[in-house]
């Protein structure tokens, strides 16, 4: 029997239908990841599956006894409790097992009956059940993991990413069986990430998330709901395999709709034609015709993000910082900081939280000011800053008086004007959606919003905190795809991997009391330096503890296993050698589909010749690699 089974739910948001008729389980073990785009209910699903909401029609059930998880994508906490009184006020579900369990021994202590006993005998059990007996040590552990250390500070003094850590806290603490978590990674630096990637991989917890961060879904996840246009469609496999089949299934959907097009064209001339004699056969061919219009006109267009505004022309100064130092009280964030920006240059920013990220951002912006030093800002320079806070968007406010209070007309890559109107719908904002008033906006599409406020301005020095928070992963495409082709300057802080990684090339590594590392290279190039570098210090460390600090002048043996940097690039060989097949296959048959149109035959054949030697060349470089695996 499955921990929960979802039969034929469904949910209506006022006047948007949010999904309607959807039917799945959740089983021991499976873990899997939830996508769709903002807007199409995927939070409103997770609370009707925990129960904190109920569908419109269809039912839900739960297994009795499955301990359950929830992280909400925005937790809401007693705003006057400490975060200590919050957990013992049994805000846990072990905590309140806890107490049960104390108040059953002082009953037993006082009244020594045997329905005391019996009542102190329950509570053991439940007790032992769940793992019980060592949960202060457990919620010290828990609590550093996720830097949560003064238990004194009360919760409204909490800013929202540590009151979303300390739900994950509390969520873990539980142990529960079934984990449901809406975007667990928001507000977690990489550290932590890092951390709750591996606590979730190797726990044999069953877990259903939703997740924008595609190295966490590939590293925890081994399943994909993805949620489209009303349906469920299930992917055995990571974000590339879901990638692939929903490529395929775009396209022979397509197919589908061009055939039945041509089809319809066909049948139409006969239906101009009148046939007067109206026979059986003839019926029924115009009963065909309108099942073949009906299906030629189905095909809905692909709703994406178009992101093609102008950027402001840039001169040849950037932005210098000269001796910059500034502090917070006995908390220093930079030192004499120098660095001059070049054209075209992409800088990733990370760091602990409470390193002072943030803070070097406002200092560019001149939302705050330097102690000390000098911050000179070329004459052509227009900022894009998105915060991590965001802007205060009212939420009486309709969604196209929010951008008209910007511009009316806006000015395209291209030189062409267009409406504010035809812009949002360009940023997947319906002419329906565009008259809702913002405080009916998921957090997604309020995200979505946001960023388009910034680069309608059209900016030549983008600096982007925390881009990803809320936004779905088909949208992180079309965001990514327009950042690689920005021909001005990038800032980005991200704890999103992937993101980086595709975007940058330098870093900034804050590593607290004013110390800034400038590493040329992404985050898995620096990871992978890390990673050798602690290794090599371990291995150090025991031999001069084995030779009594003496150094040996014995030769080290032939390595026999792999290395961080190898071992990355095997698994990320069996993903690309999986993408190329899945393409190869994809387009031999269109080949064999394309009929006689030359110009399509020469493409594709051309396509599938670059990648038969790719493929090959993968695969001995796999085989050497797995070698050393084995």
């Amino acid at each position: 029997m499955n921990y929960i089974s979802a039969e034929n739910i469904s949910k209506d948001y006022g006047e948007r239908v949010l999904f309607e008729g959807l039917s799945f389980g959740l089983s021991k073990g499976d873990k899997i990841a939830l996508i769709a785009n903002n807007g199409t209910g995927k939070t409103s699903l997770l609370k009707i599956l925990v129960g904190w909401d109920t569908p419109d029609s269809g039912k839900v059930a739960v297994r009795e006894g499955i301990r359950i998880g929830f992280l909400e994508q925005e937790p809401v906490f007693d705003e006057s409790l400490t975060i200590e009184q919050l957990i013992l006020s049994g805000h846990s579900e072990v905590m309140a097992i806890i107490l049960k369990y104390e108040h059953a021994l002082e009953a037993q202590i006082v009244h020594h009956t045997p329905e005391a006993q019996k009542a102190l005998e329950q509570a053991s059990a439940k007790m032992d059940e769940n793992n019980a007996w060592d949960y202060e040590r457990r919620i010290k552990q828990i609590l550093g993991k996720f830097n949560i250390k003064d238990l004194d500070q009360r919760i409204f003094s909490l800013s929202g990413g540590q009151k979303k850590r300390l739900a994950m806290a509390l969520v873990l603490l539980d142990e529960p069986e079934l984990l449901i978590l809406d975007e667990p990674t928001n507000h977690l630096d990489i550290a932590m990430i890092e951390w709750l990637e591996k606590y979730l991989s190797q726990n044999n917890v069953t877990l259903l998330m939703v997740t924008h961060d595609r190295y966490f879904l590939d590293n925890v996840c081994n399943q994909i709901l993805e949620m489209n246009d009303g349906e469920l469609y299930h992917h055995k496999g990571g974000y590339a395999y879901f990638l692939e089949k929903r490529a395929e299934r775009e396209t022979a959907f397509k197919t589908e709709i061009d055939k039945a097009g041509l089809l319809m064209k066909k049948e139409l001339e006969w239906m101009r034609r009148s046939p007067k004699a109206r026979t059986t056969k003839s019926k029924s061919r115009i009963e065909s015709f309108y099942q073949i219009e009906e299906k030629a006109t189905s095909g809905k267009k692909v709703e994406e993000l178009k992101l093609e505004v102008k950027m402001t022309r840039i001169g040849g100064k950037i932005l210098e910082l000269k001796k910059v130092s500034k502090s917070y009280g006995d908390l220093t964030i930079l030192k004499g900081f120098d660095y001059t920006f070049k054209k075209g240059e992409r800088i990733g920013i990370i760091g602990a939280n409470g390193t002072g990220k943030t803070t070097f951002l406002n200092l560019i912006t001149g939302i705050e000011q330097p102690d000390s030093g000098k911050i000179n800002t070329g004459e052509t320079i227009v900022y894009g800053y998105y915060s991590q806070e965001g802007i205060a968007l009212k939420g009486d406010k309709r969604v196209i008086d929010v951008l008209k209070d910007i511009a009316d007309v806006i000015i395209m890559g291209d030189g062409t004007s267009i409406s504010a109107s035809q812009l949002l719908q360009q940023f997947m904002f319906s002419p329906a959606m565009q008259y809702t008033y913002v405080s009916k906006l998921s957090g997604g599409e309020k995200r979505r919003l946001y960023l388009l406020t910034v680069l309608i301005r059209n900016p030549n020095f983008l600096i982007l905190d925390e881009p990803t928070n809320d936004l779905d992963l088909l949208t992180l495409n079309k965001l990514e795809e327009f950042l690689q082709s920005f021909g001005g300057c990038l800032i980005l802080v991200s704890h999103d991997r992937y993101f980086m990684d595709t975007l940058v090339d330098h870093l900034f590594i804050f590593e607290g009391n004013a110390v800034v590392r400038d590493f040329n290279g992404n985050y898995t190039e620096y990871r992978v330096e890390k990673e050798e570098s602690e290794q090599k210090e371990k291995e150090q460390k025991a031999i001069d503890k084995k030779s009594g600090m003496q150094v040996s002048n014995t030769p080290t043996k032939e390595k026999k296993k792999m290395s961080f940097k190898e071992k990355f690039e095997f698994e990320n060989l069996e993903k690309e050698i999986a993408t190329l097949e899945g393409e190869k296959v994809l387009l031999e048959k269109t080949l064999a589909e394309s009929g006689s149109n030359y110009e399509v035959l020469q493409k594709i054949s051309g396509r599938i010749s670059e990648i038969i030697p790719l493929i090959e060349e993968k695969g001995m470089r796999w085989l050497e690699l797995s070698e050393l695996e084995n």
